[in-house]
């Protein structure tokens, strides 16, 4: 079942990229109140990252699937008395928005581990509800993470608000995108925008999303916390 879906999936993103003229995004499955079990069918389907939401939910989660060899990323808030676990668990952290957890992940990042992948999260519709940082704030960001010795800038990840209006929803897709493109023009290696879901993936994707974060899509409703 979660093999069809898959190949459903990768099917609509690769007409939305077609249709964009842009080349497919990678596929980041959100794997949050999820299962190991369902995590492991999807992983047999071929699928090899995956997005957590919690860092305790994740790391029961990578201790049972350990021998798969998967990629995980955390797409929730990090706490700051999580950041050293985190740093530990994760091969990608999206949501990196304050100066403190810069420090915390490049000090706690194992010696035999490659560099944590990071992103800067935006909050590019200066949401109250939603964390992130204000765009201005992203190149003091982006100059410390590039300084760490044990993280890789990656780029940027986004949530934009899900406005009815479609022309306010393509707006904050397209000032990402600038955002992104200046970010890459100020450091190399900058190759990551994760912005799109299951509801607005194509426009993100038209918009330079080189990575979307699907879970409803592939896994069905969440399970109940």
């Amino acid at each position: 079942m979660l093999a069809d879906t898959l190949s459903e999936t990768l099917q609509h993103l690769e007409n939305a990229a077609k249709d964009a003229h842009r080349p497919p995004p990678a596929l980041l499955a959100v794997s949050k109140l999820q299962p190991a079990s369902a995590v492991a069918e999807l992983a047999a389907a071929g699928q090899r990252a995956f997005g957590e939401n919690y860092v305790q939910e994740a790391q029961a989660k990578i201790g049972e699937l350990g021998g798969m060899e998967l990629e995980w990323h955390l797409i929730g808030h990090l706490q700051s008395n999580k950041a050293d676990l985190a740093a530990h668990l994760f091969d990608w952290v999206q949501t990196v928005d304050r100066h403190k957890l810069i420090g915390a992940l490049s000090r706690n990042r194992p010696a035999d581990r490659p560099p944590l992948n990071v992103l800067i999260q935006v909050n590019i519709d200066d949401e109250a509800s939603k964390h992130g940082c204000r765009p201005e704030e992203i190149d003091a960001l982006a100059d410390a993470i590039a300084e760490a010795p044990n993280l890789r800038l990656r780029g940027l990840m986004a949530i934009p608000a899900p406005h009815e209006d479609a022309a306010l929803r393509t707006a904050a897709f397209t000032r990402m995108q600038a955002l992104q493109q200046a970010l890459a023009a100020r450091h190399a290696g900058v190759d990551t925008l994760s912005m799109g879901m299951s509801g607005d993936f194509a426009q993100a994707i038209a918009h330079g999303a080189t990575m979307v974060r699907i879970g409803t899509a592939l896994f069905g409703a969440r399970p109940a916390p």
